[in-house]
């Protein structure tokens, strides 16, 4: 694991401090660590957002297809042997 130096003002420092004793952190890398890990999914999740709203429109989704694609699931159960 590679190490990082951060400085942060007495303020901020303060807030993690308390984060962490609040939120059950054993260090204030671990919480450090959550955040970096949070807003890393978030702009992956972002990033599908851009990409499916960029692609060409497809069949609408609605309760039709949720019934449709739920007996597909049904079925692959069953055939499965697992139904």
């Amino acid at each position: 694991m590679s190490t990082m130096n951060i400085s942060l003002p007495d303020a901020l420092k303060s807030f993690v401090d308390e984060q962490v004793g609040q939120r059950g952190y054993g260090t204030s890398s671990a919480y450090v660590r959550e955040l970096i890990r949070k807003d890393r999914d978030r702009q992956q999740l972002r990033d599908l957002l851009i990409e499916g709203a960029a692609s060409a429109p497809s069949q609408p989704v609605d309760a039709a297809y949720f019934d449709a694609l739920r007996e597909t699931v049904r079925g692959s159960v069953k055939a499965s042997g697992h139904g």
